[in-house]
């Protein structure tokens, strides 16, 4: 295994850039955030005080609201594109010395700070936790205030990407009925949609058959453009909005976190907000909300209308990482994992199950397994008792990744290597996968 961990580090180290790691030189050149927690946690085993930087670097960057960015942009003339698309100034909450995205994504930080914190000494540790425990509380308030703005315990997002999971079927399915624009609509009509690759960075790097779809990225685009005329203001975001979604896997990374940040106070000896556990305890009882008694599965729920949408994905496994799901709901969320129909695939666990319309082994989020989300349910089965299982999914990703090389993503049916190389976030979760052995 020495090998694989030596290769692994020499990608993480090529890709250091200005204080952070690149998820991929040139694919993606910018600080996002649930990278910078994946590649943390690889990155500790070896160098805890890189792992620690890069998670202060991230939380420099949080919006005076709480809010911690899913993209912090390079500066420079070569990024100022990216930068121009999100404007992130015309929010009185942005930060003044940087420019980020206008969104968050999935909140693992807490997880990330727990297990950097516990490759530093005792006294780096407690120093680490104690600066960057008050950025969580004031990140966990804002989603569960911003984000639920009727209290009902559950907490929404706007936009596909804030999943992690970018055009996973059950955003695109919504996108499509509810969210397409007429002008979307005609240059999908008239196939006139191929323009935006000029404007593509993904597509350069990337068999097009691999990413998401050019009217997906342009429905995409359209919601970013409608965010930054409303300031990011989340008030005129849901006004008239026709579908937001609270989505099961968010929602299942934000109550383990929840658990996570409580544990972290208790060790650093740092007083749990009181909102913030009443918050806390509101989200733990809300989220049986996402279960569907006669499906047997967790599902995302409209937010407007409180329905489920029944489209399983990889977020209704996730609820086992939550550590909310009852024994025989984990149960029979194993059952799903080990049924070849669904996604017991050759080489799981396949993003989207095989048996659902929009599978496609090679595209994005609509198919192949993702070394991030094995290690999210990985750590849940453990959990749950189901160490046979986590240890057979472990062995397989990493088998994958000595084969072809920590690539962005794989094909669940025979393991071909897809999307950017030398892809951080693999290659740190494969470092500590081999550790966990």
């Amino acid at each position: 295994m020495n090998h694989i961990v030596d290769a692994c580090r020499t990608i993480l180290d090529e890709n250091e850039n200005n204080g952070h790691t690149m998820p991929a030189p040139n694919l993606y050149p910018h600080q996002w955030l649930w990278d910078t927690c994946f590649t943390s946690i690889g990155i500790r085993h070896y160098d805890p005080k890189r792992a620690r930087d890069e998670l202060l670097r991230l939380v420099d960057a949080q919006w005076s609201n709480g809010m911690i960015p899913h993209m912090i942009f390079e500066s420079g003339k070569k990024y100022r594109q990216d930068r121009d698309v999100w404007r992130s100034r015309v929010s009185p909450y942005s930060p003044d010395h940087v420019s980020t995205s206008g969104m968050t994504q999935p909140p693992v930080l807490a997880e990330a700070v727990q297990k950097v914190g516990s490759n530093l000494s005792t006294s780096e540790k407690l120093k680490f936790y104690k600066k960057i425990i008050p950025h969580l509380f004031r990140h966990h308030i804002w989603l569960m205030s911003e984000r639920d703005p009727h209290s009902e315990g559950l907490v929404l997002q706007i936009h596909p990407w804030e999943t992690g999971l970018d055009n996973t079927p059950t955003w695109m399915n919504q996108l499509h009925e509810h969210s397409k624009p007429w002008w979307i609509a005609a240059l999908e009509k008239l196939r006139a949609d191929g323009f935006v690759n000029l404007f593509r960075r993904d597509t350069r790097h990337v068999p097009p058959g691999q990413r998401i779809t050019n009217t997906e990225a342009l429905m995409i685009f359209d919601m970013i453009r409608r965010f930054r005329r409303k300031g990011y203001d989340i008030t005129k975001i849901l006004h008239r909005s026709l579908f937001c979604i609270e989505d099961v896997g968010f929602n299942s990374i934000l109550a383990r976190n929840n658990s996570i940040l409580v544990e972290l106070c208790d060790e650093a000896r740092v007083k749990v907000p009181d909102q913030l556990l009443d918050k806390i305890s509101k989200h733990a009882d809300a989220f049986q909300q996402f279960w569907h008694e006669e499906d047997g599965y967790f599902y995302s729920r409209d937010f407007i209308t409180h329905e489920l949408i029944a489209n399983q994905t990889i977020s209704s496994l996730l609820p086992l990482y939550s550590g909310l799901a009852t024994k025989e709901q984990a149960g029979r969320i194993v059952d799903c994992i080990k049924n070849y129909k669904t996604f017991g695939l050759n080489h799981p666990i396949p993003s989207v199950p095989l048996n659902n319309p929009a599978f496609n082994s090679e595209r994005y989020w609509q198919g192949p397994t993702w070394i991030n989300t094995n290690w999210l349910i990985i750590d849940g089965l453990r959990r749950y008792g189901y160490t046979d299982i986590a240890d057979s999914i472990r062995d397989k990703s990493i088998e994958l990744v000595n084969k072809h090389g920590p690539y962005e993503y794989f094909s669940p049916i025979d393991g071909k290597p897809l999307g950017a190389s030398e892809f951080s976030w693999t290659a740190a979760l494969t470092i500590d996968l081999i550790q966990s052995k």
